[in-house]
């Protein structure tokens, strides 16, 4: 937090006074010498299940269709009585004990949600009580899919600029709210989660090493929910009834732009890193689309084994996906400590951004090594090799 000067100390400030935090060269704002680091990750999912039967029920869609074009098998799904402001919580909790860290330690909690507990107060509002984090100043972040990666990079100014000491990050989404279940083009990728993270400062080259974003507003008609906003008011019928409160996308166009700018800003954050893509140990992008990862992962010349995947059991789950990811590589000893990580997002906005970072917590969530409930990951793991792979999801 910032400190107060002593009255018996301080000198009249002059219209030339540069504070210690933005003078050039400072320690505390010079990213080369301070960055941040993840010290706890914890993640939430649903009991409930929704497989690619159940569709096949609900719409005119086929088991074999749907992987084929997502990768997709099944997702996770919130029950009555959950709701995002539920599994944020649960996930928080779990970062700060797989931290170590007392909720009174956190002073930063940033919350990357499309799907809001209500529009009034901020959702990470309601959950602080919950999550004991008294002394956190609070806000949202709406990125969509790449909220996750866009509450980190916020979270981590406020760590190099030593505004604060320890941040929380949390991506928590509840698509099955927003997701219209007689449209068979988008009904079967969406799933619901939770992921949080501790973010602590960490001398350079300990953490983060470099991130980018972006956003492109002309294409915000690709991926949007358009009722429910000032727009389209919820409490109109006609609104309603034309299904404008439920997630729409244009999907053929939006693998096109995905493709393209998450190849150009993972080219962008090594090439900044100064990191060739064949040092990086693994690539964890946003589970949207098996097809979307390979075509990236192809053009970035990254060998498919170095590719997580987790998305055949949790579908698209928007800003809960990267950390729900490397929750998973971490319990499964895919991603191990000092490992060199590449994350990648993309959303509706359209933002996207990409983020090179080391030093991962190397323990599970439980002490004891258990798994919390509906966490046990099923054919999770990394990109098959793609002969292997076009026999059972074809690309």
């Amino acid at each position: 937090m910032p400190r107060a000067e002593s009255s018996a100390t301080s000198k009249p400030r002059s219209a030339s006074f540069t504070p210690a935090t933005h003078r050039r060269g400072s320690n505390v704002h010079d990213r080369h010498a301070l960055t941040a680091r993840i010290a706890g990750l914890g993640t939430c999912l649903p009991d409930k299940i929704l497989t690619n039967k159940d569709f096949e029920r609900m719409v005119d869609t086929s088991d074999e269709w749907i992987v084929s074009r997502t990768g997709i098998r099944e997702r996770h799904v919130v029950s009555e009585g959950e709701s995002v402001a539920t599994i944020a919580v649960e996930a928080g909790k779990r970062a700060m004990a797989d931290a170590g860290v007392e909720p009174e330690e956190i002073e930063l909690l940033v919350l990357a949600t499309a799907t809001v507990e209500q529009p009034i107060p901020a959702t990470s509002a309601i959950i602080q009580p919950a999550l004991g984090i008294k002394n956190a100043t609070c806000f949202d972040i709406a990125a969509a899919c790449s909220g996750f990666l866009y509450a980190m990079h916020v979270a981590r100014q406020f760590i190099i600029t030593g505004e604060v000491k320890t941040a929380m990050v949390i991506g928590a989404e509840t698509l099955s709210r927003y997701t219209d279940y007689t449209d068979r083009a988008t009904c079967i990728l969406f799933g619901d989660g939770a992921g949080a993270a501790v973010l602590q400062a960490a001398p350079a080259g300990e953490g983060i090493l470099r991130s980018a974003l972006h956003t492109d507003g002309t294409y915000a008609d690709f991926i949007q929910m358009p009722g429910g906003g000032s727009k389209y008011p919820p409490n109109v019928k006609e609104h309603i009834d034309a299904r404008l409160p439920f997630i729409k996308m244009r999907g053929n166009e939006t693998f096109k732009v995905a493709v393209r700018s998450i190849t150009e800003v993972c080219q962008e954050v090594l090439a900044g890193a100064g990191v060739a893509a064949d040092k990086v140990d693994l690539f964890i992008p946003h589970q949207a689309n098996l097809r979307i990862i390979a075509a990236v992962g192809e053009r970035l010349g990254l060998p498919p084994e170095k590719t997580y995947l987790n998305l055949e059991h949790v579908g698209n789950t928007s800003s809960a996906s990267i950390p729900l990811a490397m929750r998973e590589a971490i319990d499964r000893g895919v991603l191990k400590r000092g490992d060199l990580v590449l994350l990648a997002a993309f959303g509706g906005g359209l933002t996207w951004e990409d983020r090179l970072r080391l030093s991962w917590p190397g323990q599970p969530v439980r002490g004891d090594g258990e798994r919390p409930r509906g966490e046990v990951p099923r054919g999770a793991g990394r990109v098959r090799p793609r002969r292997r792979r076009a026999r059972r999801v074809p690309l």
